[in-house]
């Protein structure tokens, strides 16, 4: 079997005391995970499924987790075909399996039960994260260009050994099967992000239209929680999108990047609608060089583009950014700072026009990477966009998407998909699908960062911004300011977990402290009950028919002053009503929080 192809089809037969992975096909293996002495060997299929055995289909193997019940293992139960990239199946995850090694549970106290249960709830919460995607046979981690710059023996490598480790989420759950070479076959990479492929018809030549983001495992997080960099360099919420274009045996790719604001900064939660990001007491111009060593080892000059606001709490970090850009004194990074919310202001839009011009000559001398059918390579990409706003989601994707458009054009121009003077947003079928791949490109980022769908999505998919999509964003920031104070404390443990940022000991509960043991005070739950009796009291004051006297309005005050005073002191110790990660300590040094 060819090093890169996993096997795609398996049939898991299940006993009290193994799991058994038989590949569908002429293939005269089968391998046994042994469930109590956590053994995995590769054998001969010489009968060793028992007639008594539960069998199921599965479409590969995730890996496994330890937990404190035990390792757990994770199988791929349902996929979907998303299309073919260079005629190689590319799939979605749609339903994994996580099915415990250990047959029961009662070895747990049933302290440390509840505490698994809690860790299983953390591996479904990410499993259930649109979207993971994965291929038998093309390497989906990879740029068509860095493809292209590898020798003949790195593509022969299984596809796990060379995948892009930025990009990978299952490195961690997968390492018990990756110490044994012989079990190649059954490596299966995953990426998390977004990919859409679309059969499209211009001027009757027809082609595919490809956009891959994989979003980087590195400093992977929820939006408030994870900001800036880490000592390393890594930037949170890092994503990298290709646009690829394939015609006639021809190919080309664009690639762009997006990443936090690379400083050492923080915005932790607070129950405050926006709080104020905070530049942490750190050496920003070290961590500021080791991302873009990174940056421009992988991809060449950079262009930053930095979308942010000049006014307000914003401002800080752009002057901070600005300075280290200039303090670097490296001549392959370029710096365009752009005031999106200012400049598009009163929903002028078309505004964005300015920053695509200034930035034109950049995106001419950067060109894309292109592959003729007969194996030629007149074009390669000499650099990357590295565009940000404060999250890196609604205001980057909108821009990334015009860049794309801008180096689209070049591309069919050049495959002979248009013709001389016809531009990509006049054919309107096309462009339909285009400004719909790239909304949806927003929402699926957003919604593994930020865990809403994104903002401004409106402009994207129809090129205007309209009142129903402010609307719309509008509800989207509550669902925002809920989800980043009251659950992605939750959402950061179970990507922790997963990742193994964070690894469970068996004996937590037990000999060590489990590190999900609440540990809030009273105050927790009195002041909010306080807060909403005192709410009710005060409509209660006014629903009831009544006659307003003085003893009534002096009720009603109190009321209203035990509103305000259960507020202002919620407030006050805002730190501690949010889900803060339990597995990490993320809390300021200030807060009130024992």
């Amino acid at each position: 079997m060819n090093a890169n192809q996993i096997h795609e089809n398996l049939v898991l037969y299940t006993t009290p005391e193994k799991f058994l992975i038989e590949p569908v096909g002429n293939y005269d293996e089968l391998l046994i995970i042994d469930r109590t002495s956590r053994e995995i060997s590769l054998q001969r299929n010489q009968g060793q499924i028992p007639p008594s055995a539960t069998s199921q289909a599965i479409c590969g193997i995730l890996g496994t987790i330890n937990l404190i019940g035990g390792p757990y293992f994770m199988v791929i139960t349902k996929k979907t075909n998303v299309g073919a990239i260079y005629g190689q199946s590319i799939w979605r995850m749609d339903d994994v399996e996580v099915i415990p090694y250990s047959r029961t549970m009662l070895h747990l106290s049933d302290e440390q039960s509840q505490y698994n249960k809690a860790y299983v709830s953390m591996v479904h919460s990410v499993l259930k994260t649109p979207y993971f995607y994965f291929s038998y046979s093309y390497d989906i981690s990879h740029t068509l260009q860095r493809l292209h710059n590898t020798s003949p023996d790195f593509l022969q490598m299984p596809l796990f050994q060379r995948a892009d480790p930025r990009f990978i989420w299952n490195s961690h759950v997968m390492r018990d099967f990756l110490a044994q070479q012989e079990l190649q076959s059954y490596w299966l990479p995953v990426i998390h992000g977004f990919i859409a492929i679309k059969q499209c018809t211009i001027n009757q030549k027809s082609f595919s239209w490809i956009v891959v983001s994989r979003r980087s495992c590195l400093r992977a997080g929820s939006r408030l929680f994870m900001r800036g960099l880490d000592a390393d360099g890594q930037p949170a919420n890092f994503v990298e999108t290709e646009q690829i274009v394939e015609c006639d045996g021809s190919k080309s790719s664009f690639v762009q990047t997006r990443g936090s604001i690379p400083l050492f900064w923080s915005q932790l939660p607070n129950l405050k609608y926006k709080p104020k990001p905070t530049l942490t007491n750190a050496n920003h111009l070290d961590g500021f060089q080791r991302h873009f060593d990174n940056q421009i080892f992988s991809y060449g000059p950079q262009i930053i583009i930095n979308l942010i606001d000049h006014k307000g709490a914003e401002d800080r970090l752009e002057k901070a950014l600005a300075d280290v850009v200039n303090s670097s004194g490296n001549s392959n990074i370029k710096y365009e700072s752009f005031d999106f919310h200012h400049e598009c202001r009163k929903m002028r839009w078309d505004r964005l026009s300015v920053l695509v011009d200034r930035v034109r000559k950049d995106l001419l001398d950067m060109g894309y990477f292109m592959m003729l059918r007969d194996g030629s390579v007149p074009w390669v990409q000499e650099g990357v966009f590295r565009t940000n706003c404060i999250d890196c989601l609604d205001r980057t994707n909108v821009v990334q998407s015009l860049l794309a458009r801008e180096s689209l054009q070049l591309q069919m121009q050049r495959l002979g998909i248009l013709n001389q003077g016809q531009k990509v947003e006049d054919q309107i079928l096309f462009e339909t699908t285009y400004k719909n791949v790239w909304a949806d490109n927003a929402d699926y980022c957003s919604i593994q960062y930020a865990g809403t769908g994104a903002l401004k999505t409106d402009f994207t998919r129809t090129g205007k911004r309209s009142k129903q999509g402010l609307l719309r964003d509008g509800m989207n920031s509550m669902i925002r300011y809920f989800k980043n104070n009251f659950a992605d404390g939750f959402r950061q443990d179970s990507i922790d977990l997963f990742l193994g940022n964070y690894q469970v000991d068996e004996t937590e509960g037990l000999s060590k402290p489990c590190p999900l043991k609440d540990k809030k005070d009273i105050k927790y739950s009195a002041l909010p009950i306080v807060l909403l009796v005192a709410i009710a009291m005060c409509f209660l004051c006014f629903l009831i028919p009544s006659v307003f006297n003085s003893e009534t309005l002096l009720f009603v005050l109190f009321w209203f002053g035990m509103v305000m005073a259960s507020f202002i002191t919620i407030m006050y110790y805002g730190t501690e009503f949010v889900d803060y990660p339990k597995l990490q300590n993320l809390r300021p040094a200030h807060a009130k929080y024992e």
